[in-house]
């Protein structure tokens, strides 16, 4: 089960359970704790890509949503 149902406070942004586990992820990888790089380059180096990828699809299912109610207040 992910780490953000438990015992955390409602975030309230869009996605915001999965961001905090990315976070999460990120902080505590080998890459920030070892490596002493920044959370954004070992982003960009691959580490926690799972996470990474299902924040994407979360924020682009939100675009896609809000498409949809903006094209159908047109009609």
């Amino acid at each position: 089960m992910p780490k953000y149902y438990e015992d955390k406070e409602e975030d309230g942004r869009a996605c915001g359970g999965v961001r905090e586990d990315l976070r999460q992820c990120l902080l505590e990888s080998p890459c920030v704790l070892r490596e002493n790089k920044s959370p954004k380059q070992c982003l960009k180096e691959g580490h926690c890509r799972s996470l990474q990828m299902t924040f994407f699809a979360c924020k682009r299912s939100m675009v896609s949503l809000s498409s949809v109610f903006s094209f159908a207040s047109i009609l």
